[in-house]
């Protein structure tokens, strides 16, 4: 299975082929699901005992497979939040891949850490945080939220045990009702509370809303957890507002921007997170709109060492890491065995330099700002609210739910577009989020035009 032959050389040559066609596509074609019955009978069975060969299972996946999967980086996927990897970091993923390089640990992976943190320190800087912040890149921010949470929530208790206080039964976070999903799973994983507080006129948790909060729960509270933009909306938290509450109160702030603290790498952008500087613990994933293919979330801490108290495993086969220098990236998530995944968005930043990427960010702004101004100018629709990141949400005005969903679902089939409803006060709505700058005014106009008929 592992001698290096022809069939091996084939297969190498498939796949390069593939990989290059893949990255020069213009346009990215949309695909559309299929049923497990119909793949099943157009692939027939895989797993066999003498195997199929790596050109029959090349072609099933060029094929069938992968037009039955959506491409994520099609220009008119506007739905949750697309991405749009740049040619370099897909290449790179691949050698990351050949590489078989175990990125938990200084030792095993000393080049390809160092790499990482490189791009970290980056992040770093674009948010603000102190020299000597630092973390560790994660599956996705569900998991960087959990790790964040964890940290905050075991500093939380080291604090009480100074002070000679108790932990409390059940500790408790302190979040908006517009935060991540994620958030609330992470604390039922945790068996914590998640302590949802009201927003502002323009969503936004504030600062008096958290101080409120705090006088009633602070025993139990272990984090406020903010966002830099919310998923649905765009929306970002007054984060020098909770930031001071935080700092008065000696409470652990996270910042979740998975999606909207990638905007962070534009200078012209940065003053909308004014505050983020109070941040404990930050999460952005490259793998939204910071054009790293998945899977990727940067971890940061302010304080490195309050993560590792949390996260560090300790086992007789591991002490012989710590010979070998103090940053093992396993030690600051829920995770031991990590791939390198932030390789791919570090060789990126390389090849291509911080101000294409803060072009890149400003092209997808100015995309919707003008999403917002043709929504706002077109009869059949009403622009539920101003942009404040890449996020543009309006009604389809006369329609009901379902008709909503059957537009989704025909202009999915035709490959015209993937925009699916969302829900904003009660109401259905669709929303377009742009991440990707190949997204053009025609493709805004040719989707506008599209939503006047079903």
């Amino acid at each position: 299975m592992h001698e290096h032959n022809e069939a091996i050389a084939s297969l190498a040559a498939n796949i390069f082929r593939f990989a290059d066609e893949r990255t020069k596509l213009h346009p990215i074609p949309l695909g559309a699901p299929r049923t497990a019955e119909d793949l099943s009978t157009a692939c027939g069975e895989t797993i066999t005992v003498d195997g199929i060969g790596g050109d029959r299972a090349m072609r099933l996946f060029e094929d069938v497979l992968h037009p039955a999967s959506l491409s994520v980086d099609y220009e008119r996927y506007l739905s949750f939040v697309p991405a749009a990897p740049t040619e370099a970091a897909v290449l790179f993923d691949l050698v990351v891949g050949a590489s078989s390089i175990y990125g938990g640990s200084w030792l095993e992976g000393a080049g390809a850490v160092w790499a990482e943190n490189q791009a970290l320190d980056w992040v770093a800087e674009i948010a603000s945080m102190p020299a000597g912040s630092g973390g560790v890149f994660v599956p996705g921010g569900t998991m960087g939220n959990l790790s964040a949470m964890v940290a905050a929530r075991d500093n939380a208790a080291h604090l009480l045990a100074e002070q000679g206080k108790s932990r409390p039964d059940r500790w408790a976070f302190i979040a908006s009702k517009q935060t991540h999903s994620s958030v609330e799973s992470m604390a039922a994983v945790m068996d914590a509370d998640v302590i949802k507080v009201d927003v502002d006129d323009d969503y936004r948790l504030t600062g008096a809303e958290v101080a409120a909060a705090l006088d009633e729960h602070e025993d139990r509270v272990a984090a406020v957890v903010t966002t830099a933009g919310t998923t649905n909306l765009g929306i970002i938290d007054d984060l020098r507002g909770i930031g001071n509450v935080c700092r008065e109160r000696g409470v652990w702030m996270h910042v979740d921007g998975a999606y909207g603290g990638a905007a962070l790498a534009s200078p012209k952008h940065q003053p909308l997170f004014d505050g983020i500087e109070f941040a404990d613990s930050f999460i952005v994933d490259p793998h939204k709109w910071l054009f790293a293919p998945f899977d990727c979330c940067a971890l940061l801490y302010r304080d490195p060492d309050a993560a590792r108290l949390s996260h560090a495993q300790e086992a007789g086969y591991l002490s012989f890491l710590d010979a070998w220098g103090d940053w093992n990236p396993s030690d600051f998530a829920v995770h031991l065995t990590r791939r390198s995944r932030g390789l791919p968005f570090w060789f990126s930043l390389a090849v291509h330099g911080t101000q294409a990427y803060a072009n890149a960010i400003d092209i997808t702004m100015d995309l919707a700002v003008y999403a917002a101004q043709q929504v706002d100018g077109a009869e059949h629709l009403t622009l539920t609210m101003d942009p404040v990141l890449s996020v543009v949400v309006f009604e389809r005005n006369g329609w009901d739910a379902q008709q909503y969903q059957d537009w989704s679902v025909k202009v999915m089939h035709e490959g015209t577009a993937f925009v699916v409803p969302s829900r904003h006060g009660g109401k259905p709505v669709y929303r377009f989020c742009f991440v990707n700058p190949r997204t053009t005014h025609d493709d805004i106009d040719t989707i506008i035009e599209r939503l006047t008929y079903l």
